[in-house]
């Protein structure tokens, strides 16, 4: 079992930035990839990025240039979000893939609003 808790959300005017973290416990030396999802009110949740073990990357298009994941050992993964839109608002997810199994974080809020 793995155990996801993340922090970091919060309210912030369109430009502004903010910093997720993400921080897992118990047979977190099994994880492969993390990564973080995000969903808006009426819509299905989306990826947003990915980090594997090796320390590959992937984004959706809608923030590559914007976002940063990282990734710090197998525990703890980060989301560095720069010029924020209106339209990134939503709940974002920590997402841990170990064994084969997919596990989530209790989601944290995102509020882009002037």
């Amino acid at each position: 079992q793995v155990q996801l808790v993340e922090s970091g959300g919060g309210l912030v005017q369109p430009g502004g930035s903010l910093r997720l973290s993400c921080a897992a416990s118990g047979n977190s030396f099994s994880i492969n990839i993390m990564g973080w999802y995000r969903q808006a009110p009426g819509k299905e949740r989306e990826l947003v990025a990915t980090v594997n073990s090796g320390g590959r990357t992937d984004y959706a298009d809608s923030v590559k240039g914007r976002f940063t994941i990282s990734r710090d050992n197998r525990k703890n993964t980060y989301l560095q979000m720069n010029s924020l839109k209106l339209e990134d608002t939503a709940v974002y997810y920590c997402n841990a893939v170990s064994l084969l199994r997919n596990y989530w974080g209790q989601g944290t809020q995102v509020t882009v609003s002037s």
